[in-house]
Formats: structure tokens, sequence, C-alpha cells
């Protein structure tokens, strides 16, 4: 990857650290709701290390001119992160709502009296 200025082992490490966030970002939103094996903790791992050595790579640089690729890479990266945060969200709604479920079913289970921890208390079993 060609960028200017001349700083040319931070635009090599911005190139390709932008390429795995790019990759890990394309990942996710093709197998989020789609692959039941998808780990979104791993992805979510990986992006905030992206992040972080993209903050450190560009305070250590001193400057926050890149090249021309690098923009144009930043902008479509941008894109892939607003479709991301689309589908993060939609995933942990569903999530929300699945886990609201259960607890009233459960919720709903013991209030029924047949079987609560109460009902056992009440009598002397002994």
């Amino acid at each position: 990857m060609s960028l200017s200025h001349g700083h040319g082992a931070r635009e090599h490490s911005l190139g390709g650290l932008l390429g795995r966030l790019e990759a890990v970002l394309d990942e996710e939103n093709t197998k989020l709701g789609k692959d039941k094996t998808f780990d979104l903790s791993r992805t979510n791992a990986i992006k905030s290390r992206c992040l972080y050595e993209m903050s450190v790579l560009m305070r250590d640089s001193g400057t926050r001119r890149i090249g021309k690729e690098a923009e144009a890479q930043l902008g479509d990266i941008r894109k892939k992160l607003e479709i991301n945060t689309l589908k993060v969200k939609a995933h942990m709604d569903a999530v929300r709502e699945v886990a609201e479920m259960l607890r009233d079913v459960a919720t709903e289970a013991e209030a029924d009296g047949t079987y609560s921890a109460d009902d056992f208390l009440a009598y002397d079993l002994s």
C-alpha cells in the first residue's frame, strides 16, 4: 500500500490494520444472524484490538495525515461499520427479547404454585 509523506512502516502497518478491520467487519456482517456457530465475542475482540492498534499507530506517528488509498479504505470501513452497528443492534435486541420470553415463562411456571419453593417451605415435611 503506498500512502503519502514517506512514512513507509507506518503506512504498511496502517494498511494491514485497516485490511484486518475490514475483513472482520465483512465476516461479521455476513454471518451475524445466519451462522449459528458464529462467535460474536471473538469478532468483537478483534474489532476492539484493531481500533486500539489504530489509535496507538496514529498517536505514535505524530501526524494524522494519511494517503488517499487509506482515506478511501477508511470511507469503506465507515460504511461497513454503519451496517455492522445496525446488525449488532438487531442481534442484541433479538437476544434481549428471547431472554425476556424465557424469564416470563419461568416466572409463570413458578407462579402456578405447582412446584414453588414457598409451597414446600409452608409444610413441615419432617
